[in-house]
């Protein structure tokens, strides 16, 4: 069975994707799935040196971020996989998505669960936040520890109902 190999910008979109697979049935390890952190897009060519079509000649799938896609979409059509690697678009940001799909009183609600309702009431009054949407504001609180995005990142998937799931991690879930 062919490898494969899901290329994602960060440890938050590799925790995501693992879990919703999990949380659908799917055994990735059994499936011959890695889910793969570049540390950012633009690391994407060393992970296409190793995996694309000059390497280990995986089949790739991937997830990035709007703001970055053009630059992967080069680096994939530089490297000769182009056509044959198909990246799902998150419109800001992965946890942008996850937000939208569940809804910020959803989100609020796995704030509050994770005992941290009071530290974001806090982020909220400072006089950075106080005029940003309360989506801009819960994304804040996501990147402002280390560990957050990640935490939240399950999270967040954990709260989703089943058959629930931002779009561009639903297509690449149903895609593995």
């Amino acid at each position: 069975m062919r490898e494969t190999t899901v290329l994602v910008e960060g440890e938050s979109d590799q925790v995501a994707v693992e879990a919703l697979a999990r949380r659908d049935g799917l055994d990735l390890e059994a499936e011959h799935v890695a889910v793969v952190a570049m540390g950012g897009a633009t690391g994407i060519g060393h992970f296409l040196e190793r995996y694309g079509p000059t390497g280990a000649d995986h089949r790739l799938l991937g997830l990035c971020d709007q703001a970055e896609s053009a630059y992967v979409a080069r680096v994939l059509e530089r490297a000769g996989a182009g056509s044959g690697v198909r990246f799902q678009v998150c419109d800001a940001d992965l946890e942008d998505e996850l937000v939208r799909c569940l809804g910020t009183d959803a989100v609020l609600d796995v704030v509050a669960a994770a005992g941290e309702l009071a530290s974001f009431r806090l982020l909220q009054r400072q006089p950075a936040q106080r005029d940003r949407p309360l989506s801009d504001q819960l994304r804040r609180l996501f990147a402002g520890r280390s560990g957050h995005k990640v935490r939240y990142a399950r999270l967040l998937v954990a709260a989703l109902s089943p058959g629930q799931a931002p779009p561009p991690l639903a297509a690449l879930v149903a895609s593995l």
